[in-house]
């Protein structure tokens, strides 16, 4: 048999290799930042782009798509080639790819603390990045597909099966979550609202992590360790089951993180059902993992990767035993809003994700330069620290987690909230912070020492990395019908666009059974009459709760329990989220729900709130927002996104539009008038004033400033339904 010579890529797996380090620092960094944040919450007092809510959504986006992201990409350009004995397609894709997702990330770290965000979890980037995600995807898409089918192995491996599920459904979860319509060149509103922009974003976001963090690192896992090992796969039919029974479950388990809300039962109940049943494909490929290594144990107590694979492997475990069970609503209902929650993604980031890569990196990187690592020792050593860090990381935060439940959650002898103030649970979870914030440090020296031993191994090689050369017979044509003897499957397997087929009909078939329903039948979120559409101000500080990354702390869902209906107010329906694009349930309290705040406060109490939190609430962890109090509010848009709105099916009349600055000046006006009725803002406000004129510099009116469309959409929260129309309703439920 004739054999063909070609080269494997290799230059474009050290590039990817090399984002992936250099992003992983800069994630982690952002991340320890944020830690140290809960405990020094001043500590970038007055810059707004440094503020914890726009730092957060920077932090995930790095790890997840930068980090991550790249890691996968590594992985798969260089175990793709040589399963299926090809080069990539083009070589003009592959950098094409690598590039332009660098350049995103770049985008993505100037426009996100800069305040340009849609806020929907791991969504956050504006419309024109959604577009270029999705051509980047496709010309991954293109160069993977491309590959499979000029290939010289016939069959396709089990990491090749991720590789496709893992392209096909985050395409598709991406381009519906996405949608939206823009206001401007970087702000969009989602097309859905309240109940369905919850569901999707959420049958998005588990999705994301279950497609974008764990499909492909399945794939990974099922390529590396038994390379890192010397042994094959432990069982073919479990990778099998694992793989189909995964990609078809997966994708309804969205709703359980929307459990207790206002999202329809049949919703939630559907949701719940199929995270259970996940644990079962989950610990499937756990086993099929940890058994790979079966007569390799010994090569564990010496051998830094294969202890990374381990206790990644081990991590996907204990993620995906934890994952059902606080899909569970006994168990997430204490779960829910908590600390646990950042303990549970935590583990699942730091161990499984992090650590695959580490040993990723650390299996290929001498093997691209021909040499040895330069220090196992090294190694090692960064293993320990990073398993220690996780332990660190993780364990408080269950506490912080349960302590927080407990807390909410306790009543008195007489009926009232033991804890009726929110801060006496954040005051007690402080140590908890401390010790996550050790265990952070930990592990990012750990990447540290990673960085340093790359470099070190890169140096001393004295080589460059090139392309390899490899050779094989070319594919022979073979029947397309299935022969005698050959199993199902295996025929599958030899049929890669009937597999990519079968494999989206899988992922489809959950999402079209959950958010079709959810959109099409009116029952499903029933309306309520004195529910009306924001006032142009308020739609304003909405946009401005958004831009802050207000979410990223504050839900707005009080949730039908005794403890949260006596903290909060009256527990949130359906129907009072209608004009909500985009919904801001938000998934973690590190400070009080807000549905309910409207009218709890004066005006004033929350100008002087957003100035100096810790002044108002001794105790409090919320940073300053003092330039919302200093800046002018930019109105030029106003009417143009009550248009885009309009264009939604929120009902404001033109002339309400046309009208619009009227209406936020005599609003305005209102709440400035409300304030100076406090002798102390009306004293500082007119010190200001005559400063300003003194120097001759430009005085912006107190009415034209940020904090105020802030306060008008604060206010507003939660007021839509009246205290006689929640009893009317209580009673024709009963």
């Amino acid at each position: 048999m004739e054999m063909q010579q070609f080269y494997y890529d290799n230059k474009i797996v050290k590039k990817f290799l090399y984002a992936t380090i250099l992003w992983g620092v800069v994630g982690m960094l952002v991340g320890l930042i944020l830690a140290f944040m809960f405990l020094f919450p001043n500590m970038t007092d007055g810059v707004s782009w440094l503020s914890f809510g726009r730092l957060r959504p920077l932090h995930t986006n790095a790890v997840i798509f930068a980090f991550v992201g790249n890691a996968i990409f590594a992985g798969v350009y260089y175990s793709l080639q040589r399963l299926l004995k090809a080069r990539m397609l083009s070589d003009l894709l592959s950098n094409f790819n690598f590039w332009a997702w660098q350049l995103l990330i770049v985008g993505a770290a100037i426009t996100l603390p800069l305040g340009y965000t849609t806020s929907k979890e791991y969504a956050e980037l504006e419309w024109p990045f959604d577009i270029a995600i999705a051509l980047i995807w496709v010309a991954f898409g293109v160069n993977m597909i491309g590959t499979i089918l000029k290939r010289r192995q016939r069959h396709l491996y089990v990491a090749i099966w991720f590789y496709l599920a893992t392209f096909v459904t985050v395409a598709v979860l991406h381009i519906f979550n996405s949608l939206e319509l823009p206001v401007s060149g970087l702000k969009s509103y989602s097309v859905y609202a309240g109940v369905q922009d919850a569901l999707v974003q959420w049958w998005y976001g588990h999705n994301a992590v279950a497609f974008f963090l764990t499909t492909p690192f399945l794939g990974l896992m099922y390529y590396f360790v038994p390379k890192a090992a010397n042994r094959p796969v432990y069982s073919y039919r479990l990778s099998i089951v694992h793989f189909w029974s995964l990609i078809f479950i997966y994708i309804w388990a969205g709703p359980h993180h929307l459990l207790y809300t206002a999202l329809p039962e049949w919703a939630q109940h559907l949701g719940v059902a199929f995270s259970v049943m996940l644990i079962a494909p989950s610990w499937g490929g756990m086993i099929n993992g940890l058994l790979t290594l079966r007569g390799a144990w010994d090569k564990v107590r010496t051998d830094p990767v294969l202890k990374f694979m381990v206790v990644a492997i081990t991590g996907y475990g204990m993620a995906t035993f934890e994952g059902p069970m606080l899909s569970l609503k006994n168990v997430n209902a204490i779960a829910h809003f908590t600390d646990w929650i950042i303990a549970h993604v935590h583990v699942g980031a730091l161990a499984w994700n992090g650590f695959l890569a580490f040993g990723m990196i650390y299996w290929l990187i001498p093997r691209l330069f021909k040499t040895k690592l330069h220090s196992v020792g090294l190694a090692n050593v960064h293993f320990w620290i990073g398993t220690l860090g996780i332990i660190l990381y993780a364990l408080p935060m269950y506490v912080a987690g349960f302590t927080q439940a407990s807390m909410w959650k306790q009543f008195r002898p007489d009926g009232n909230l033991f804890y009726g103030n929110f801060l006496e649970t954040v005051t007690e979870i402080m140590p908890m912070y401390w010790m996550r914030a050790i265990g952070g440090t930990l592990y990012i020296t750990g990447m540290l020492i990673l960085v340093y031993n790359v470099i070190m191994t890169v140096v001393r090689s004295n080589s460059k990395v090139t392309d390899e050369l490899a050779e094989a017979p070319a594919l022979q044509r073979v029947s397309k019908r299935r022969v005698a003897g050959e199993g199902w499957h295996t025929w599958l397997e030899r049929k890669p666009v009937l597999l990519t087929i079968y494999a989206t009909v899988a992922i489809l078939i959950g999402g079209i059974v959950q958010i079709i329903p959810t959109i099409v039948v009116k029952s499903n979120i029933p309306t309520i009459s004195s529910v009306q559409p924001y006032t142009p101000l308020e739609l304003e500080g909405r946009d401005l709760y958004i831009r802050e990354g207000c979410v990223g702390c504050h839900s707005q869902m009080v949730r039908p329990f005794r403890s949260e209906v006596e903290r909060y107010g009256e527990y949130s329906k359906a129907g009072e989220f209608v004009y909500d694009h985009p919904f801001l349930w938000g998934s973690k309290r590190t400070g009080p729900d807000l549905h309910r705040v409207g009218g709890k406060y004066l005006d004033s109490w929350h100008f002087k709130h957003m100035y100096d939190p810790q002044q108002m609430s001794t105790g409090s962890i919320m940073p300053a927002y003092q330039w919302l109090i200093r800046d002018e509010l930019d109105k030029s848009m106003t009417e143009k996104k009550m248009e885009v709105m309009v264009s939604l099916g929120v009902p404001y009349s033109e002339e309400e539009i046309a009208n619009a600055q009227d209406l936020m000046n005599v609003q305005s006006e209102t709440i400035v008038k409300s304030l100076v009725e406090d002798p102390d803002l009306a004293e500082s406000f007119e010190r200001n004033k005559q400063e300003a004129l003194a120097a001759g510099e430009d005085y912006v009116e107190m009415k034209d400033r940020e904090i105020i469309a802030l306060i008008a959409y604060l206010q507003r929260l939660g007021t839509d339904i009246k205290v006689k129309d929640i009893a009317n309703e209580t009673t024709q439920n009963q």
